[in-house]
This record gives C-alpha cells, structure tokens and sequence, in this order.
C-alpha cells in the first residue's frame, strides 16, 4: 500500500540561500578580512576595470577548475566567495 504524499502547499514557501554569502559569512572575522584583501589583490590584477562579470568569471574558475598542490579546494571555494562578495558591491 502506498502512502499519500503530502501536498506541495503544506511545506510553506522556500527560501533561498546564497551559498557562497554563506560560506563567506561563516569564516571567522580574520580570515574573512583576509580572504576580502586577497580577492581585491586579485581582481586589481587581473580584473582592473572592476567588471562584476569578470570577477564572476574568476570566481567559477577557482570553484570549478584545476589547481596546482599549493592551491587547496576550501581555500579556492572561499576565495570564489569573497571574489562574488565583491562583484556583487559592484
């Protein structure tokens, strides 16, 4: 015997969270500060005009591609973060 499912309204409405605000917001202060100062160093070099698309683009390229062995995962995820963070404020 199958059970009813229940219907789609009595789960209530949704709520969307911006993964990355999260990620960002859940680093301590000093690593935040410091993962804002970096993402700025690299988007004044590689990004001078400040264009939130290419911060965007930056950001996706450090969540999703390769990195070197210096280069760990978690540090690349929060560093796509701050970078967002940034072309968000633009």
């Amino acid at each position: 015997m199958s059970r009813p499912h229940p219907k789609p309204a009595a789960y209530g409405p949704g709520e969307i969270v911006d993964f990355d605000a999260a990620l960002l917001e859940s680093c301590p202060p000093e690593i935040r500060a410091d993962l804002l100062v970096e993402a700025s160093l690299l988007a004044a070099a590689f990004a001078p005009d400040g264009d939130a698309h290419d911060l965007e683009a930056m950001a996706a390229q450090l969540s999703a591609g390769a990195r070197d062995g210096e280069f760990p995962r978690p540090h690349a995820r929060r560093l796509a973060a701050a970078l967002k963070h940034l072309a968000q404020r633009r």
